[in-house]
């Protein structure tokens, strides 16, 4: 069971690390351009997407914990 939940959040880790991007912009571009009726597992995706999306800017741009010496 442990493996399993190992897999499963490493699957989830690599999905979204490559797909956040696209279901963050591509989403609102569906829905707003191209008339696509709303999805309610769609929408939490991209919730989530937009989370991880700001944590990603916040870390980058903002947090300096990921910096060591280097940086400077």
């Amino acid at each position: 069971m442990k493996k399993t939940a190992r897999d499963l959040y490493g699957t989830w880790i690599l999905f979204f690390h490559y797909v956040k991007w696209p279901i963050f912009f591509g989403l609102p571009l569906l829905y707003l351009e191209m008339d696509y009726d709303h999805n309610l597992v769609m929408d939490i995706l991209w919730v989530y997407s937009a989370y991880l999306v700001i944590i990603e800017l916040y870390h980058r741009f903002i947090s300096k914990k990921h910096c060591n010496d280097k940086c400077k």
